[in-house]
């Protein structure tokens, strides 16, 4: 993937959303709080100022005691409908001027589907610009999700000096802090960098993730970072190699060059194959201290899918409407660009990756049934993942490894919030937090699809019928109308595929 030289068109001022009102109430919504417990309602919301100050709820002992409304109260009629927390993926990335038409895609989609917060992870459109719309959206004048900036702490790209010593890593730790970063996220760094790295991180109170490298993870694998205090394990590497006894090393055939991404990510699957058995001591151990650490995994299970079903991403049915151009041309099979890696991927390939899912899914809901933390995250603009849309299909990968819907709506809110420090803030809906909420229609308890912003086909009386999507967003008290946003995207990747036709530039060429 080449490093962006240029960066992503800015977000325009906000001209969306209604709101923050001075107090705001959300009638007769049924409440999935996302702290894991159940259902409840009919429940009343008191929104003043963008705060949850009020829920106000039936029981089997006593009718809903309903909230006066006051004078210029708005009200919101959600009889029938159900109120979620904002989801918060904990593995996102604003996508580069080749990825996307700009910034604003990129967030209506994020917040079409209910996505209220995101840890951008690597910001590769620079550390300030992300901080700057970071900032912006902090203050809502641009309508797009609050924004985490880590930026990548690895070797650089041309004309940058990469991190080798101690002291480069805490020189830069510190510059980046002073610069706006609320965390860092680790690649391929020197162990002497790592290591001091992660010391200066933690004592400044940042968060961490990483990305365990491959070509590292002989030297640093995920449970040794986790000793010396990473945050948060990004996919599934280094996790296999903690689980090693019978090797030092994953055991790759000659001519391997891991250069070579379609070698590389047929190899991912191996690794998982050649690691510990589900049950044996290596494979209890090693969740045991994961979660002696503290240690959260960020799965991001749903960007992988393509390796065990190739067809089924590049045929996904928001692709047509939703899929800008410059996404789709990135998501081709390509020398190039990250992911794109689907060239010649076959039978073998895929079923070596079904196979490596079963164990990855068995480690992640294990690790979960411990008590350990377990994020959605979602990795989107990568291997035919759509922003928004990639986030749903974590989801129903989550609930398919064998969370429970509470667990999955809890690993998308409330423990998301908390790996980003903010839980006291977002993350559930409960008196004193800030309003951070979606509206939908539809149970997603009974079915995660209801979440996707193309809707569920469903057969009714009345004929085959989309239902579901998210009706509205709040966001810090901003009420927007969720179908507007996406339909704005649709109408985005229209004219992008129009230009194209006509031989314009599109938005950001």
């Amino acid at each position: 993937m080449p490093f962006a030289s240029k960066p992503q068109i800015a977000a325009p001022d906000r001209t969306a959303g209604e709101g923050p009102h001075e107090r705001l109430i959300l009638r007769g919504a049924t409440v999935i709080d996302g702290t894991g417990a159940a259902a409840y309602g009919p429940a009343d919301i008191v929104i003043e100022h963008g705060e949850i100050t009020g829920i106000w709820e039936a029981s089997h002992s006593r009718t809903l005691l309903e909230p006066p409304s006051g004078e210029g109260a708005v009200e919101m009629d959600l009889t029938g409908k159900y109120l979620l927390p904002g989801f918060c993926d904990s593995h996102a990335h604003i996508g580069n001027w080749y990825q996307a038409p700009n910034a604003e895609y990129v967030y209506k989609l994020w917040l079409g589907h209910g996505v209220t917060t995101v840890r951008e992870l690597g910001c590769f459109n620079g550390l300030d610009w992300t901080v700057q719309e970071a900032r912006r959206a902090e203050r809502g004048e641009i309508t797009a999700p609050r924004i985490h900036p880590y930026p990548a702490f690895q070797p650089g790209p041309a004309g940058e000096d990469p991190i080798l010593t101690a002291d480069d890593a805490v020189a830069w730790v510190n510059n980046v802090a002073e610069r706006g970063a609320k965390g860092v996220k680790f690649f391929a760094p020197t162990p002497e960098a790592f290591r001091a790295g992660l010391s200066e991180i933690n004592s400044l109170g940042l968060g961490s993730a990483c990305h365990h490298d491959q070509r590292r993870a002989s030297q640093v694998h995920a449970l040794q970072s986790a000793r010396w205090g990473l945050a948060s394990i990004e996919h599934w590497y280094g996790m296999p190699e903690a689980m090693f006894r019978d090797r030092t090393v994953q055991h790759v055939g000659p001519g391997y060059n891991h250069n070579d991404e379609p070698q590389r990510f047929e190899q991912g699957a191996h690794l998982w194959l050649q690691t510990a058995d589900r049950g044996s001591a290596a494979w209890e151990e090693t969740l045991e201290e994961f979660l002696s650490l503290g240690t959260t995994l960020s799965p991001t299970l749903n960007i992988y899918i393509g390796s065990r079903d190739a067809a089924r991403v590049r045929t996904s049915e928001w692709h047509q409407e939703y899929t800008a151009p410059q996404l789709w041309e990135f998501f081709q099979p390509s020398a190039v660009n990250h992911g794109s890696y689907m060239g010649d991927w076959g039978t073998e390939q895929e079923i070596a990756w079904r196979h490596a899912y079963q164990k990855w899914m068995s480690f992640v809901n294990d690790y979960k049934n411990l008590g350990g933390r377990v994020t959605a995250g979602s990795d989107s603009g990568f291997i035919y993942k759509t922003y928004g849309f990639g986030f749903i299909e974590e989801l129903e990968l989550l609930r398919e490894a064998g969370f429970h819907p509470l667990e999955v709506i809890r690993a998308a809110t409330l423990d998301s919030a908390a790996l980003m420090g903010i839980d006291a803030e977002v993350g559930s809906i409960e008196k004193g937090k800030r309003a951070d909420l979606q509206i939908i229609d539809e149970d997603p308890l009974a079915n995660l699809k209801v979440l996707y912003g193309h809707g569920h086909l469903r057969l009714t009386p009345e004929g085959l019928q989309r239902v579901g999507g998210v009706s509205h967003v709040l966001r810090d008290g901003v009420v927007y109308d969720a179908v507007q946003l996406r339909e704005d995207v649709k109408h985005l990747v229209t004219t992008e595929k129009e230009a194209i036709a006509e031989g314009r530039p599109l938005h950001a060429h």
